[in-house]
């Protein structure tokens, strides 16, 4: 049989056991609606696909919505005109909230502009007629699918690139980190997924000051999870500095990366975050590169102290506070971890001796001062000593031999 004799074998029975109602102005029943929709092969004037598998649909969050709450447009048998795409503004009659929250985020602003690949309800959730719940296995936005299913715009770098979206291939990246690796090969359902940072229906630019990504708000969003390490940021003088409004102060991204986040106790880390150190304390790094522990990790051995065994890595404070693992009071406890014999003495060293800086290291500088005056002097004095030594000889030499 084919698809339009199908359809009016369909029509007919509508019409003769119950369409004359649904003409009167009664609803228009899903059964009804899946005499012609519920036909495999049945399709639109242009040959697109219009079936709908009504078992699916049954089983689906809307199995017991009414077709026409989705198409209002439809509630005629035969349509009297082509019934709309059902888009956003169908799904905002249920879910008006949400609907108004996506249209001002920037996937709800793109696409109001024009710019068709941008992400609606049915990109990530799925087919209306087969939508299911977020905690569904099944469901496009489940939390071990929903990375995929970000990826199938994120992971495209060919589509990053014509809407000027920063990361090109964030899904690559996340795929590849500490929170892709929990997730997808570990299955912690409590790992860090895309909605967890970027929220899931407003998501916003990172330069949007209500973003969860905007700078300020960063420590936020990552303590969602880590809520220790989030208090301890706040005490130490990196968090004080963001909550003085210092936007340059270090946040968590700065450290860790956004979607390539590393495990904290591989080699390559351990000597990467020197760097990142470094990139606002550049004295300190260059005086660092000068010391035994310096050149040692500068040589790519981890085995000797890095910036956070001295300093912590989240709780970081001042030499003047008493909590500081640097202040003078705990200077032995904190040498001590690694140099089990560390007394009073010991921490006399300078881990950061600057021998040109005369404020903060004076002895030191007078010393290298003199040292290089003594240097200066001692070659000039023999440098002196031997040109004119050269001078006499080649005179001695013209002369015919030293004078006798």
């Amino acid at each position: 049989m084919s698809n339009s004799s199908g359809c009016k074998i369909a029509l007919v029975l509508l019409l003769c056991l119950g369409a004359a109602g649904a003409a009167a102005g009664e609803e228009v029943t899903n059964d009804a609606c899946l005499a012609c929709h519920g036909m495999e092969d049945f399709a639109g004037p242009e040959g697109q696909p219009l079936f709908v598998n009504g078992e699916s649909f049954g089983d689906s969050v809307h199995g017991t919505l009414p077709c026409t709450g989705c198409h209002p447009d439809a509630t005629t048998i035969p349509h009297e005109e082509k019934p709309k795409h059902a888009g956003p503004q169908a799904c905002a009659t249920c879910h008006p909230d949400v609907v108004e929250t996506y249209e001002t985020s920037v996937h709800g602003k793109a696409r109001a502009n024009g710019e068709n690949d941008a992400a609606t309800c049915t990109s990530c959730h799925g087919p209306p007629h087969t939508l299911r719940k977020v905690s569904d296995p099944g469901s496009p936005v489940y939390a071990l699918n929903l990375p995929r299913t970000c990826g199938t715009c994120h992971g495209d770098e060919a589509l990053a690139k014509r809407h000027n979206i920063p990361v090109v291939d964030a899904y690559q990246l996340y795929m590849d980190s500490i929170h892709g690796r929990a997730l997808t090969r570990s299955g912690l359902l409590v790992a860090a997924n895309c909605s967890s940072c970027h929220g899931s229906h407003g998501i916003l630019p990172l330069d949007d000051p209500q973003s969860k990504i905007y700078r300020s708000t960063i420590p936020d969003t990552c303590g969602g999870c880590h809520a220790g390490v989030e208090e301890a940021y706040y005490k130490g003088v990196h968090g004080q500095a963001l909550k003085h409004g210092r936007l340059k102060a270090p946040v968590c991204i700065d450290c860790h990366t956004a979607h390539r986040i590393a495990r904290v106790d591989t080699e390559p880390w351990k000597l990467q975050i020197i760097k990142e150190c470094g990139t606002c304390h550049e004295e300190s790094l260059k005086t660092y590169r000068d010391t035994f522990h310096g050149q040692v990790t500068a040589l790519g051995f981890t085995i000797v102290a890095r910036c956070s065994d001295c300093h912590g890595a989240h709780h970081v404070l001042p030499a003047s506070d008493p909590e500081s693992t640097i202040a003078p009071a705990n200077l032995v406890t904190t040498c001590r971890k690694c140099h089990a014999d560390a007394n009073a003495n010991f921490v006399l060293f300078s881990p950061h001796a600057d021998p040109e800086n005369k404020e903060r290291n004076p002895g030191l500088y007078y010393v290298t001062q003199g040292m290089t005056w003594l240097i200066i002097g001692t070659f000039f004095f023999f440098g002196l000593h031997t040109v004119l030594w050269l001078v006499r000889s080649l005179v001695e030499h013209r002369n015919g031999g030293p004078a006798e």
